[in-house]
């Protein structure tokens, strides 16, 4: 018997099976996206070929319900049981438990793995004051100007550019700075009420447009306002709040936008059916809508006459907000170089990356992407997607997405003024923002 186990030990260990040898890596899923079946089905079998691949390291896959994901981690890491892989996981997932991510700088240096592969803009993207290099880019969702084309021909215009630093050429030759305040003369042009004036003419009804000439669309407090650049709720100390003063001028811009030049629509216009309750561009009653590129993968578009162009600047400086998902080690991974290895694999995984549809981050993988996706979605559309890759160099940074104390608290306190600028005409602006920093400071002191 003896000699009989001795024999199936050494043919295990010939075959390379030595499961006790080998170091365990559990990789969570559930944050963001992956939960979903057909996507699990994917996980396992990328899991199955990595298990296959080498000797060294026995990965294993737990994947909870989106709804459940964030208590089950909160549990896992309060109870000592934290996995050692967390993803795909976008910015409000990682920093809805901030601190809890290692540095992956000194793996990335140990095991000289190539961050030129990336846009720099993204790889500083996951660099975190106080906690280092915290993910790595691999699927990203870049935002940038849908544009209806059928509605600037309509209304004599040039479509807005399409390459970073390019000025605005109008109707009559004269070249601008394609910024805020060109992309308010353009819109004002694309927005008609009933009789067809625009808010230029005399006698134009703001109670009766039928079309609008820019909107943000699935876009909150933080997320809109960095069409004038990136910022942060919470000030360098972590836990005082302020309003940049960037976002500041960006609600005092875009409530004049509502409620005086009218070329955006409120928050009754947007939710109505004229704009198809809040798919601004797939209505087709508006000539710019500024979103991310996760939009085009389900939006009603294809039948449309429409193309994309560059987000303008303020003050000189472009921001074009940035979703993106990554992979994270937990710091309480007692295996740090062999997690590292394993995400290494995953974010190589292109059937993994074709699951989850996103972008990726790696520069010479971008072109085949969107050929690709182009071809599958809107095989008769003539559409400029080099907007898309130059559009990465521009992420906002701190993201609009990122940590703040009492996160939900936050984000519900912040939607009420949010909702009630796009709601009520006659506001003052900074009286609005100044209660919901008073507001704000309260609830970050009562987070301590």
């Amino acid at each position: 018997m003896k000699k009989i186990l001795g024999i199936a030990l050494a043919l295990l260990l010939v075959a390379g099976f030595s499961y006790a040898d080998k170091t365990k890596v559990r990789w969570y899923v559930g944050l963001g996206s992956g939960g979903d079946a057909p996507t699990v089905v994917v996980e396992k079998k990328v899991v199955e070929d990595f298990n296959k691949s080498q000797n060294d390291i026995e990965l294993t896959l737990d994947v909870v319900a989106n709804a459940a994901a964030y208590n089950t981690l909160t549990t896992q890491i309060a109870g000592g049981n934290a996995p050692d892989v967390v993803g795909p996981v976008g910015i409000r997932g990682r920093d809805s438990f901030k601190g809890a991510w290692a540095d992956l700088e000194p793996l990335v240096k140990k095991y000289k793995y190539d961050l030129s592969q990336y846009d720099k803009a993204m790889v500083d993207f996951y660099r975190t004051e106080g906690q280092g290099l915290v993910g790595l880019p691999y699927a990203i969702y870049p935002s940038f100007l849908y544009v209806n084309r059928a509605l600037f021909k309509e209304a004599g215009i040039p479509l807005p550019p399409q390459k970073f630093g390019q000025p605005y050429v109008d109707e009559n030759g004269k070249s601008k700075p394609w910024d805020q305040n060109t992309l308010r003369e353009v819109a004002m042009k694309l927005t008609v009420d009933a009789t067809g004036k625009t808010p230029n003419d005399k006698g134009f009804d703001p109670a009766k447009i039928v079309q609008f000439g820019f909107g943000q669309q699935y876009g909150d407090f933080r997320g809109t306002a960095t069409l004038f650049g990136a910022g942060s709720l919470v000030a360098k100390d972590g836990k005082t709040a302020q309003i940049p003063a960037n976002w500041v001028a960006y609600h005092k811009w875009m409530y004049d936008a509502m409620w005086k030049d009218y070329f955006y629509p409120n928050f009754a216009y947007a939710n109505s059916d004229l704009l198809n309750k809040t798919d601004l561009f797939a209505s087709q009653h508006i000539g710019m809508a500024l979103v991310h590129l996760w939009y085009a993968g389900f939006a009603d578009i294809k039948k449309m006459d429409w193309d994309l162009a560059v987000t303008p600047s303020y003050n000189g400086k472009t921001t074009a907000k940035m979703h993106a998902d990554t992979f994270e080690i937990t710091r309480y991974s007692k295996n740090q170089d062999a997690s590292f290895k394993v995400i290494s694999y995953l974010m190589a995984s292109q059937d993994l990356l074709k699951a989850y549809g996103g972008m990726p981050a790696k520069k010479a993988e971008q072109a085949t992407f969107l050929d690709g996706f182009a071809k599958s979605k809107f095989p008769d559309n003539k559409v400029n997607w080099q907007v898309v890759t130059d559009s990465v160099a521009y992420p906002d940074n701190p993201n609009h997405e990122s940590w703040m104390p009492s996160f939900q608290e936050t984000s519900d306190r912040y939607t009420i003024t949010y909702n009630k600028l796009a709601s009520e005409k006659g506001l003052n602006v900074d009286d609005e923002l100044a209660k919901l920093k008073a507001d704000l400071n309260k609830i970050f002191k009562a987070a301590k």
